[in-house]
């Protein structure tokens, strides 16, 4: 009976520490993809990418342990780090390549800044997860994007109706990260 607890309790302490390393490795990369947004060192379309890989990484994880009884097998895990340390290089050069996101000094921009602090920070507390966070950087690309095209139109300034269109897109981004972070 001793000899039942103890290898019992072997085989929890393996699992735990198993499903811990992931987890910390994950807990880890999330915390530099937040200190990269709230840098600015990535933009909003380099942290949707990011995030859309992290999730997948969980996504397999989950569906391997699901299949295994809750743990995952050693050439999973292997796979596991091979993944993570390759979303590790990829966090690293996102954050060093030469594309950036800037405050501005404009009501645009800084309200554009101010959604990434939000984002940078549900990461960073735990309330917004990898596929949440993708699919709200992925929205701010695309504002992002529409912003870039119209002043390129307009010799780097935006039109009152531009600045209006633009605000009402930023107003539902608020709504969306106020929804995801409280969920």
């Amino acid at each position: 009976m001793k000899k039942t607890i103890t290898t019992l309790f072997t085989f929890s302490v393996l699992a735990f520490s198993q499903s811990s390393e992931v987890g910390k490795r994950n807990e880890n990369q999330q915390d530099r993809i937040a200190q990269g947004v709230a840098s600015g060192q990535l933009t909003a379309g380099e942290t949707a990418n990011l995030e859309k890989k992290e999730s997948a990484i969980h996504q397999e994880v989950r569906t391997d342990r699901a299949l295994n009884g809750g743990h995952l097998t050693a050439q999973e895990k292997q796979m596991v780090n091979r993944q993570q340390n390759q979303m590790s290089r990829q966090i690293y050069a996102d954050k060093h390549n030469s594309a950036t996101q800037h405050a501005g000094n404009n009501e645009v921009d800084a309200r554009r800044e101010n959604q990434q602090d939000r984002i940078a920070n549900g990461i960073k507390s735990g309330k917004l997860n990898a596929a949440q966070t993708a699919r709200l950087e992925s929205k701010e690309a695309g504002i992002n994007r529409e912003v870039r095209s119209d002043r390129a139109q307009n010799g780097g300034h935006l039109t009152q109706a531009q600045r209006q269109q633009v605000n009402r897109q930023q107003n539902a981004m608020s709504r969306k990260i106020y929804r995801a972070k409280h969920s």
